[in-house]
């Protein structure tokens, strides 16, 4: 299906301790987002930039959207190849560089998602899923950064099944 998506997000500045931004010290970067619908988020600048470290910030949430993308597309791409995921995690990390004049940009991001599947016949597919994934991400596909994938694909135990029935790939 080919379409256009809009997304709309509420973002408000809760910092202002009486002086609103009268000097750099002299604000809190915290801000709630919110999406109709949905839990607020209070989010605020990272530590380095004073930030309040107990909530999210912009570099967390970008970090959080590609892990979570590619991990959807991923779900995706091996039901379409018949591979039966019974769990995954992800250990994302990313890189970084501020540019000395008080900018930067993220040199890379490392997913390293590791995978259980159903059965041993389906090791295979399920790597070369990530592939596909990668191809299906939109949030990966609108980076300008690369997006590298360091993944673990192994068999889940018998007692991790617990009742699925696995299909072999077609």
């Amino acid at each position: 299906m080919i379409g256009e998506h809009r997304y709309a997000l509420h973002a408000r500045w809760t910092g202002n301790r009486g002086t609103g931004t009268s000097g750099y010290r002299d604000y809190d970067r915290s801000v709630t987002l919110a999406v109709d619908g949905k839990p607020a988020l209070d989010a605020s600048s990272d530590r380095p930039f004073r930030g309040d470290p107990s909530k999210w910030n912009p570099e967390d949430m970008l970090l959080a959207a590609l892990s979570e993308c590619h991990l959807l597309s991923y779900l995706h791409a091996c039901v379409q190849a018949g591979v039966v995921v019974v769990s995954y995690t992800d250990d994302a990390t990313g890189r970084m560089i501020e540019d000395g004049r008080g900018g930067g940009a993220f040199a890379e991001v490392v997913l390293r998602p590791r995978v259980e599947v159903a059965t041993a016949a389906m090791v295979a597919a399920a790597e070369a899923a990530h592939a596909q994934a990668h191809e299906w991400c939109f949030i990966a596909n609108s980076v300008n950064f690369p997006v590298r994938h360091d993944a673990i694909v192994t068999v889940a135990p018998d007692a991790a099944l617990s009742g699925v029935r696995a299909e072999e790939p077609a």
